[in-house]
Order: C-alpha cells, then structure tokens, then sequence
C-alpha cells in the first residue's frame, strides 16, 4: 500500500507547535533552531495548500485547517510511541494521573504503594485539579473525573457513584445525646453549611431543610478538608459515601443514616480511546477497576 503522507519531519515540528503554542518551545522541544522549525512549517503548508498557523506578535495561533490537524497529528504521534513501547516490551516510564484533591487524597493515595510494587518500572506522577484537562494538548494519560461519563474523545470506565451522605465523629455525635433522626444534626455543626448537598441530601431524607436551624461550621471548599474537620469534632460533613469506607470501619467516623444523595453523578476513569492499548494505561486501567470492582457490585445488588 501507497501512504500519501506528508513530510513526518515537518509534520512532527507542526504538531509540537500547535501543541506548545510556539515556534520556539517547539524547536527547543525537538532539540533544533527557530529557523529550521519555521522552515518545516512552511514546508508543510505549501505542501497542504493552506496556511496552518495565523502569525502574529510573539505568538501564533491556529487556522481553521490547523486545528483540524493538531488533535489528529497528536493522536498520531501518540498511537507509534505507545506501539513503539509495547514492541520493547511492558508498561515503564512514566504514568501521568489527573484527578480531584478529593480522589487523590482519600482513595488513590492510601491504595497507590500497591500498584507501585505491582509495578517498579512505572512510576505515576499524580496533578490534582478540578479543571478538565484536554488530553489532545497535555502531557497526560489518564483521568479521573465526576460526572455522566460523557466526554467527547475519551473513553470513559465507571468506578463507582459520587453520593453523598453526612459523617461526624462518633465522639460529636455523642455530645448531644446521638444523632438518630435528621434533624438531629441541627443540634451540631455542619460543614460548608451552603454546599447545596445538604438541601438535596435533606429532601431525599424526607425532611424539610431550614437553613434557619444550622448551626455554621467551617466553610473549607472540598471535601478533603471537610472531612478532616469532622474528625476533629467541628462539625458533621456531608461526604461522598465511597471515599470514606476505611474511616467508618475504623470508627473515626460514623454514618447516622442509610439515605443518601446524589446528582447522578458517578467517578469515572477516562483516557484518550486512542491509546486503550496503551501498556501503562492498561495495567493501571485494569487495576483501579479491580480495585474497585466490588463497590460496583454492592451497587447492583
């Protein structure tokens, strides 16, 4: 078979600048100067018949025909380095994580050491954001998220589902006689008092929710601190039910009620559906799956 491809040394300079969102960064990337990284491109457009950058001042952007490209020339280059790295063999280097302070902190963290020894070889670089990383243009590899597993481009995995349900220290909860019916916890504090999880986890008790009757605890923005609030005794924390089992079959905390909230929602893996055979992202794929195959099954039963 014939391949009608273009030059792979331009088209390797074009895809790292759309990408880095300069000329400069691309040739520092690729170990060559400016002007051999400019000439490529212009080898490529007069090849292509169209300009695919717009120059301006100190920067560059991409045209109509270049941003059609970039994605398709980044999945490119990415599908030979990963073959290339399935022929020598294994899932090493480097994995690259993004997932919420939340998921990091209170689920992957305390389970990641095994996977590491499962694995020597590869070594996993966790970023905690909540923004939505474009995986076309950053150097990540696989994503976990909350939400409806709808993400153009991506293949998504279900994990587990994203309720939520108030937690408090057995210890607070003692303090005013125990918590046994909803409003009961009218009686201490509750964390992020204005997180609409409460109005939502209230109804779905049954139970009216008056924000007259709160008693205001801290206002810490994530559930990561929320939680270590609650084991202080500062407050009951409306968390998500499934990132805290170890702490409640410790007994550091206590779940009061059955009832729990949701907004559909549910965490879910996600990476580039052009890289699913990706060795590092299979083997770390498969065992967040393993890991969290029976959460998937209490929730079916």
């Amino acid at each position: 078979m014939s391949w009608e491809l273009p030059p792979l040394g331009a088209i390797r300079v074009f895809e790292a600048a759309a990408r880095l969102g300069s000329f400069t960064k691309a040739a520092e990337e690729l170990g060559m100067t400016q002007s051999a990284a400019s000439y490529q491109i212009k080898v490529l457009e007069e090849r292509a018949g169209a300009p695919l950058f717009i120059r301006k001042t100190r920067q560059i952007a991409l045209t109509e025909a270049g941003q059609q490209l970039a994605p398709l020339a980044t999945g490119a280059f990415s599908a030979l380095a990963d073959a290339w790295l399935a022929t020598k063999g294994g899932a090493s280097g480097v994995l690259s994580v993004t997932t919420m302070g939340t998921f990091a902190s209170n689920w992957l963290a305390v389970r990641l050491g095994t996977f590491q020894l499962m694995h020597p070889d590869l070594a996993v670089k966790v970023d905690t954001s909540s923004r939505l990383i474009d995986f076309t243009r950053e150097d990540m590899d696989i994503g976990i998220r909350t939400g409806n597993g709808k993400w153009p481009g991506l293949t998504a995995h279900y994990l587990f589902k994203a309720d939520y349900t108030p937690m408090l220290s057995p210890e607070l909860a003692e303090s005013v006689g125990g918590v046994r019916h909803p409003e009961d916890l009218y009686k201490v504090a509750l964390c992020g008092p204005d997180d609409p999880w409460w109005k939502t986890w209230f109804e779905a008790a049954g139970v009216p929710f008056d924000p007259d009757r709160v008693i205001a605890g801290p206002a810490l923005g994530a559930q990561a601190y929320d939680v270590m609030a609650a084991l202080t005794d500062q407050g009951a924390a409306i968390l998500t039910q499934n990132l805290y089992s170890a702490l409640l079959q410790k007994g550091q905390l206590i779940q009061p009620f059955d009832v729990v909230g949701s907004d559909g929602d549910g965490y879910w893996l996600v990476h580039l559906e052009s890289r699913r055979n990706t060795p590092k992202i299979k083997v770390f794929r498969d065992w967040v799956l393993a890991q969290t195959a029976e959460i998937r099954e209490r929730e079916v039963r």
